[in-house]
Order: C-alpha cells, then structure tokens, then sequence
C-alpha cells in the first residue's frame, strides 16, 4: 500500500510559478512510476506529466516546455515545477503512483492517488 500525500497548492497569477511536492509513504518508491494528473470543474481526470522508476519523463503537450516533473527517491517525493502559469492550468491537481504502468499517461495504469490540491491561477 502506498499513500500519497500532495502539497503546494495555492492561488497565483498568469505568468507566476509554483511547486507541487508529493510525499509518498513506503519502502519501495523508487520502483514506482509516478505521475501528475488534474480535474477542472466538470471535466475528466487529464494528464499532466509522468515520471517512470528510472526518470524517463512524459508530459502532456499542454504544459511542455512549461511543467517539469522530478523525483527525489531518498526523500520519497515528486516534485512538478509549474511555470508561466495560464489561467487554464486551474485545477486540482492529483499525484498517482503506478506499479507496472503500460504508459505513464493513462489514468487506468495507476494504482495509488492522492487526495489532491488546488491550484488556481488568476487574471
């Protein structure tokens, strides 16, 4: 059992940044993939960006160039860099760690989530 634990949430502005950190609880952390995914209001569960056991990244077209996804294995966290925020990354923002993902992208591979957190861009 794995148990993710998100921070870093907040208000911003379009243009400013902000870093979400995830803390996971267990011993084998390392060997999961982990991933970032968010929920508008109404809308489905998409994803943001991937990381594999071995740092391979993934990252939707959406945030390229903008997010960056790392992990830190002996502080059992990832971290997702959010910069040049726009007003459509609001969203609550759910960390996901995966076993034996097929992809790094798909909701269906991962096996643990966060309760999640919001983060609100403003005009």
């Amino acid at each position: 059992q794995v148990q993710l634990v998100e921070s870093g949430g907040g208000l911003v502005q379009a243009g400013g940044s902000l870093r979400l950190s995830c803390a996971a609880s267990g011993r084998t952390f390392s060997s999961y993939a982990m991933g970032w995914f968010r929920q508008a209001p109404g809308k489905e569960r998409d994803f943001v960006a991937g990381i594999s056991w071995s740092s391979v990244t993934a990252y939707a077209d959406s945030v390229k160039g903008r997010f960056a996804i790392s992990r830190d294995n002996a502080k059992n966290t990832v971290y997702l860099q959010m910069n040049s925020l726009k007003r459509e990354d609001t969203a609550f923002y759910y960390c996901a760690a995966a076993r034996s993902p097929r992809t790094l992208v798909s909701v269906k591979d991962y096996d643990y989530w966060g309760q999640g957190t919001q983060v609100t861009v403003s005009s």
